[in-house]
């Protein structure tokens, strides 16, 4: 093809120019007709999996099993469930009682997560600044969960974060429910009366809900609690396939 403008930086040829191929250009160096037949194809159409597809490729990965199970590495996850299942009463039937939620070792495991996301989130002003320690705490398990789900595809460990994931609700409801009392002990040992306030008793109060802090907490407790369970009937499945695929295994 032979043009005297080129359709790509539209250089006008010159006679000078005559000693250059008349279907290439002599600035830019494209091929004419090469580049014509590129900008007349269709770009290809990025297009997502059919929804059943994706759901069952997502049901996959949730119970994943390992191209082998041992049995004391099933031994141990068998184990770590009806921990983590006992756990989950022991929470449970104690409600919002922070003696029994404050005391937990998970509780001082998180904490730093807690204060560590006062800092991250401020630079999004006070209200996220103040939001951040609880809201990071809550977060930390599930970034945890996702890691182990795709990284690590281990199911079971990604379940087991889950429920952490409810059990930091559990231990955000007692902080909720004392918005106006103010008489938690707080980190350095004084309660939120002693230091004018503390997280929750400036966000409810910022947020006009602070008439509403035993309702939310019930709430917040309440959805932990139930993420505990399907984290555990998660875990409960994988355990069980595992079981099945080792007693498959097991020499006859």
């Amino acid at each position: 093809m032979s043009l005297t403008v080129c359709p790509k930086c539209s250089y006008q040829r010159l006679p000078t120019d005559a000693h250059i191929h008349a279907g290439v250009c002599p600035s830019c160096g494209i091929a004419y007709q090469k580049f014509l037949d590129r900008q007349q194809q269709p770009a290809p159409a990025f297009t997502l999996a059919p929804v059943p597809q994706r759901a069952q490729l997502l049901k996959q990965r949730l119970l994943e099993l390992p191209p082998e199970v041992d049995g004391m590495a099933f031994g141990a996850r068998a184990g770590a469930w009806c921990a983590f299942a006992l756990w989950a009463v022991w929470f449970t039937v104690h409600g919002i009682d922070w003696e029994i939620i404050g005391s937990s070792f998970l509780h001082n495991i998180i904490l730093p997560f807690h204060e560590f996301g006062h800092v991250l989130f401020m630079p999004f002003g006070r209200f996220m600044t103040v939001l951040g320690g609880s809201l990071t705490q809550v977060l930390v398990p599930l970034v945890c969960a996702g890691a182990f789900l795709w990284q690590a595809r281990d199911p079971f460990g990604a379940a087991v974060a889950s429920w952490w994931a409810g059990e930091n609700l559990i231990d955000v409801a007692p902080y909720i429910n004392d918005a106006r009392e103010l008489r938690l002990v707080l980190l350095g040992g004084r309660t939120g009366a002693e230091v004018e306030g503390h997280d929750w008793e400036y966000l409810l109060n910022a947020m006009g809900m602070a008439h509403k802090d035993h309702t939310i907490a019930a709430a917040v407790h309440t959805i932990g609690i139930l993420i505990m369970i399907a984290g555990l009937a998660w875990g409960a499945i994988v355990v069980l396939n595992q079981l099945g695929m080792l007693r498959r295994n097991r020499p006859t």
